[in-house]
């Protein structure tokens, strides 16, 4: 996996078979519902026909990375008219209609935040605890999170087959959506000393999570409704974060079943 400094991820291990070449085989992957994980277009190209891909991926928000002529030509030789699209290995779910549906069958939504998780294995881990506690979407941003590949699915054993994943432009106003839809917003950190035993976690919840070398933004950090931290009582003052989110979500389910 390659992180640029703009904070995709490009994913080493993809084949060509993972890509579309050329702008407008692109733009009719994206009109025929294609799902696409991202598109690369080379930094020089401005032309109208450019411009109209760049429009369309807007309005279908699919992300756009300007990259240099060279990394689209290490990606492949063919003809690529300065444009590639990389294919996602998953359908993206619409946040707002996992919400609907949960309160339209009378559940209360479990929904898992996760801020800036790059890391491929730790985030199949987390999605393979989260639908199996029946975890209702896992929320990611569409910049500096992991790729959900091939290997993100075989590290899932195969849950991110089923559970919604929702890629949303800005986790802060996704955030802030979440609030307006009744959910309470809790981060899991260890910068507080409330202990997570003591949160209740049975009222429409978003559980945020954050990555073991930044947390938590500062920004979602100022607008969450609780902060709870996993006790610990050992030498080692942190858990991997696959193991944090596994902690947290079962704590939910537990008192879910009282």
């Amino acid at each position: 996996m390659e992180k640029r400094k703009d904070g995709f991820l490009i994913d080493k291990g993809a084949t060509e078979k993972d890509f579309i070449f050329g702008t407008r085989a692109v733009m009719e992957a994206i009109h025929a519902g294609k799902e696409l994980d991202k598109v690369l277009v080379q930094k020089e190209l401005n032309n109208d026909l450019i411009k109209e891909l760049l429009q369309l991926c807007k309005a279908e928000n699919v992300p756009v990375v300007r990259v240099p002529d060279a990394k689209l030509n290490r990606i492949t030789r063919k003809n690529h008219q300065g444009v590639i699209a990389q294919m996602s290995s998953i359908t993206y779910a619409s946040l707002d209609h996992v919400i609907d549906n949960c309160f339209a069958v009378g559940k209360s939504p479990l929904i898992l935040v996760l801020d800036h998780i790059t890391d491929v294995r730790n985030f199949g881990a987390i999605a393979r605890t989260a639908e199996c506690a029946g975890v209702d979407a896992i929320v990611i941003p569409e910049k500096g999170s992991a790729q959900i590949n091939s290997d993100a699915v075989k590290t899932s054993a195969g849950a991110l087959n089923f559970l919604p994943v929702a890629r949303v432009r800005n986790l802060f106003y996704a955030c802030r959506d979440l609030q307006k839809m009744g959910l309470t917003l809790v981060a899991i950190t260890e910068k507080t000393e409330k202990s997570m035993y003591d949160a209740d976690f049975s009222s429409p919840v978003a559980m945020i999570m954050g990555s073991e070398e930044d947390g938590i933004s500062q920004e979602i950090m100022g607008i969450v409704d609780d902060k709870v931290k996993i006790p610990m009582a050992g030498n080692i003052e942190s858990l991997n974060v696959s193991v944090s989110a596994g902690v947290a979500i079962y704590e939910a389910i537990r008192q879910r079943k009282k």
